[in-house]
C-alpha cells in the first residue's frame, strides 16, 4: 500500500498524472487522424464518382441520357445520403439520381480548388450532414456542373465509436501502466525501506550498526550512518573518561581541604568547611548530570521493564521488610523500555523507595501500555496509602536537594535525579493524589517498537 507523502506515493501519482494527460492527449490525437482519413476516403470516392458520371456524360453526349447513372446501389435509394445531380451552364437541373427524387439539392457555391474542385458540407431535409464534391465538365460548347454528395454522418458515427473504443482501450493501458508504475516504484525503493528497517533495528538495540548491501545510490547513506554511530561511540567514551578524569581530580583536592578545615578551629575553618561542602554538591551535581547525559545518548538501548520491576520490587521488601509491596504488570505482553536498564532501575527505584518511606504500610505497582501523542508509552504506576503531599510540596520536591522532612534519611537529589532522566528519554512524570490516600507517582516512558516483548511472572 503507498503511504500518503512517501516517495513512492509521490512517483505513483506524478506519472499517473502524466499518464493521464498523455493518453487523454492521445486519445483525441487518433480520433482526429481517424476523422482525417475517413473524411479523405470520402472525398476520394466522391471524386472516383463524378469521373464516373464524367466518362457517362461523354460517352452519351447527352445530359438527360436516362443511362447515365451509377453502379453504387445507395445512389439509388431514397435519403440515404448519397446523390448526384448535374446542372447545365445556366443553373437549370438536367440530370439526377434516384435518391434525390423529392428534394431540393442545389449547386455548391464555393470557388473551385487547384484541382478544378468544389467542395462543400450541408444538412439535406432529412438532417443528414453530406460532403458535396462538383466538378465542371465541357462538352462541346457547352458546361455542365457534375456534384455528388455522400453521407458525412455515417463518417461521424464511426469516428465517435471509434473515439469510444480508442479511450476504452487506452483507458485499460493506462491502469494497467499505473498498476506497473506503483509495482516499479515499490520494488526500486524497496532498499530504502530496508535501510530504514536498518537503522530502526539499531535504534532499537537490535543491531550495532547499519548492514545488507545497498545499492549504488543509497550505499553511501547507510556507511555515513554507520559512521556517524562509529563517531558518536567514540565521542561518547571520550566523554565518559574525561567525566571520570574529572571526578577523580576534583575529589581528592576537595577532600584534603575538607579534613584541614575540619582539623582546625575558627571561623576560618568554618567558612573551608562550609564552602567545600558547596563544592562537593555542586561537583556530585554536575557529574551526575554529565554521567546520566552520557549514558543515555547510547542509540540501541532496550530493558525488559517487567523483569527490572520484579527484581526491584524484590529488593525493596528486603530493604523494608514492614512495608507490603505489590507488583501487578497489567497485559500479557508489554513492550520494552526503549533505555538503558540501569536508568529505568534509578528511576523506578528512587520512586519506589520514596513510596516505601512514606508510605503507611502499603504500596502497590503497576505496568502498562498506552498510546499518547509521543506514541505507544510505558506507564509505571506507584501508589502508597502515606500521607500524600499538596500541589504546593509537590513543586518543591521536584527542585534540586529539597527536602519536606529532614528527619528522614536522604540527600534531596533523587526525584530531581528521576525528573532529569525522564527528561532525556522525553518522558514524563506526575505526582498526584493516591486512591490509597498517599501520593500517587505516574511515570510514562518511551517503549522500543522491535525485538521481544516482556514476560510475565512465572512464564
Amino acid at each position: 500500500m503507498l503511504r500518503k507523502g512517501s516517495i513512492a506515493a509521490s512517483l505513483f501519482w506524478l506519472s499517473a498524472g502524466w499518464l493521464v494527460l498523455a493518453l487523454v492527449t492521445t486519445g483525441f490525437l487518433l480520433t482526429d487522424l481517424y476523422s482525417r482519413a475517413l473524411d479523405t476516403t470520402l472525398t476520394q470516392t466522391l471524386d472516383f464518382q463524378i469521373e464516373s458520371l464524367t466518362g457517362a456524360l461523354l460517352e452519351t453526349r447527352d445530359p438527360q441520357d436516362p443511362d447515365i447513372a451509377l453502379a453504387d446501389p445507395r445512389f439509388e435509394r431514397p435519403r440515404s445520403g448519397w446523390y448526384w445531380i448535374i446542372h447545365d451552364g445556366n443553373g437549370n437541373l438536367v440530370n439526377l439520381s434516384t435518391s434525390v427524387v423529392g428534394i431540393d439539392l442545389q449547386a455548391v457555391g464555393t470557388a473551385a480548388d487547384a484541382l478544378g474542385r468544389s467542395t462543400e458540407v450541408i444538412d439535406d431535409p432529412f438532417g443528414t450532414r453530406l460532403r458535396m464534391v462538383e466538378r465542371v465538365v465541357s462538352l462541346g460548347d457547352d458546361e455542365y456542373r457534375i456534384t455528388v454528395a455522400g453521407n458525412l454522418t455515417e463518417i461521424l458515427a464511426m469516428v465517435d465509436d471509434f473515439r469510444g473504443q480508442a479511450f476504452i482501450v487506452l483507458g485499460a493501458v493506462g491502469i494497467m501502466l499505473a498498476v506497473m508504475s506503483a509495482i516499479i516504484a515499490r520494488i526500486a525503493l524497496r532498499p530504502i525501506a530496508r535501510l530504514s528497517q536498518a537503522v530502526e533495528a539499531v535504534r532499537e538495540g537490535d543491531s550495532a550498526e547499519v548492514s545488507g548491501t545497498y545499492p549504488t545510490e543509497i550505499a553511501p547513506l547507510a556507511e555515513e550512518v554507520n559512521e556517524l554511530l562509529r563517531s558518536n561511540a567514540q565521542i561518547i567514551e571520550r566523554a565518559r573518561s574525561q567525566v571520570g578524569n574529572l571526578a577523580h581530580g576534583l575529589k581528592t583536592p576537595i577532600a584534603v581541604l575538607r579534613n584541614e578545615a575540619g582539623a582546625g578551629k575558627g571561623p576560618l575553618a568554618e567558612v573551608v568547611s562550609a564552602e567545600t561542602e558547596k563544592m562537593s554538591n555542586i561537583v556530585a551535581t554536575y557529574l551526575e548530570r554529565a554521567r546520566l547525559a552520557a549514558r543515555t545518548s547510547v542509540v540501541g538501548k532496550k530493558t525488559d521493564a517487567v523483569a527490572t520491576l520484579e527484581r526491584l520490587t524484590r529488593v525493596m521488601r528486603k530493604i523494608h521488610p514492614d512495608i507490603a509491596i505489590a507488583f501487578e504488570p497489567r497485559g500479557k505482553a508489554l513492550p520494552w523500555f526503549r533505555g538503558d536498564e540501569a536508568d529505568l532501575e534509578e528511576m523506578a527505584g528512587n520512586l519506589l523507595d520514596n513510596a516505601c518511606k512514606w508510605s503507611g504500610g502499603e504500596v502497590e505497582v503497576s505496568l502498562s501500555a498506552e498510546r499518547g501523542e509521543k506514541g505507544s508509552q510505558l506507564l509505571i504506576r506507584i501508589d502508597d496509602n502515606g500521607p500524600g503531599l499538596s500541589e504546593a510540596d509537590v513543586d518543591k520536591v521536584l527542585r534540586r536537594g529539597v527536602r519536606l522532612d529532614e528527619k528522614t534519611p536522604g540527600t534531596g537529589l533523587g526525584l530531581d535525579i528521576v525528573k532529569e532522566l525522564v527528561d532525556v528519554y522525553g518522558g514524563s512524570l506526575e505526582l498526584k493524589r493516591s486512591a490509597l490516600g498517599g501520593l500517587l507517582a505516574e511515570l510514562r516512558l518511551p517503549t522500543a517498537r522491535l525485538g521481544g516483548t516482556a514476560r510475565m511472572p512465572g512464564s
